[in-house]
């Protein structure tokens, strides 16, 4: 069993197919997946997708390109929609600085804000980390000497001072489809380094589909290629890996019921 534990099943990009994209998720043996939160305002469509399908659930939060337009928001707003059974995590939200969408300002307000929720909640909060490595590893030290909370940085590509740093202050480091690219010798080299306790596997789709399928629009099930790369990167089997990233994944978003305990 793998586990996609980042997609955006609510982009327009599946509105056509969204039950074959499951439905070919689930043939690949993805036994879970988490369609993941950009804007807090449409978080009702992500409710109702988790709703729909068994096997999704769903994250709450603002996107850190989006910052600006949910400026403010209070942490006890997002801790209010983790209600939801199927709500697993915050995020996600973090520092963008490779693109100007949102003022930095904002993107650290909000990535605050979110780490409050993710403490008062016990829930995992998912930090999209571009172009930022300083300023995010600030941040994580100043927020975990608050305070312990869970988090993983999603979509790695940042460099191995953060990433080692990060796994120090107890959180996780996923990886995507960009870790199979020819160009992402670097990030293949900080995924065998880190602890095998502490890596996932995602897809991010509908974007940064594997090499296999690069140029496609990525989904839920393509999760295997990166797990393939990455079981190769760390000298290991497939199956192992497969193990790894998907306990992993249940220890770190332990709101969602494993198939043990959902067949219970």
């Amino acid at each position: 069993m793998l586990v996609d534990s980042h997609c955006h099943l609510d982009f327009p990009d599946f509105a056509d197919e969204i039950d074959q994209v499951v439905a070919r998720a689930e043939a690949a043996g993805v036994g879970r997946m988490v369609t993941i939160s950009t804007l807090v305002k449409r978080v009702e469509a992500l409710q109702a997708i988790a709703e729909r399908f068994p096997n999704v659930y769903f994250s709450v939060g603002t996107h850190p390109n989006q910052a600006d337009e949910e400026d403010g928001l209070p942490a006890e707003r997002l801790v209010e929609l983790t209600m939801h059974p199927k709500a697993v995590a915050l995020g996600e939200a973090g520092l963008d600085y490779f693109y100007t969408k949102a003022s930095r300002e904002a993107q650290e307000r909000g990535f605050r804000t979110h780490i409050a929720a993710a403490r008062t909640t016990g829930l995992p909060l998912v930090i999209h980390t571009r172009d930022a490595d300083d300023d995010c590893q600030r941040i994580l030290e100043e927020e975990v000497a608050k305070g312990p909370f869970k988090a993983v940085l999603h979509c790695y590509t940042g460099g191995l001072t953060l990433a080692m740093r990060a796994v120090e202050l107890g959180l996780h480091v996923s990886f995507t489809g960009i870790l199979t690219f020819k160009s992402s010798q670097a990030i293949r080299d900080i995924a065998a380094a880190l602890p095998s306790d502490r890596i996932m596997v995602e897809t991010d789709a509908p974007f940064l589909a594997p090499g296999k399928f690069r140029g496609k629009r990525n989904e839920p099930s393509y999760v295997v290629e990166t797990a393939k790369v990455l079981a190769e990167t760390r000298g290991v089997s497939l199956a192992e890996i497969s193990n790894q990233t998907t306990e992993n994944f249940f220890r770190l978003f332990d709101k969602v019921p494993r198939p043990d305990a959902a067949a219970a």
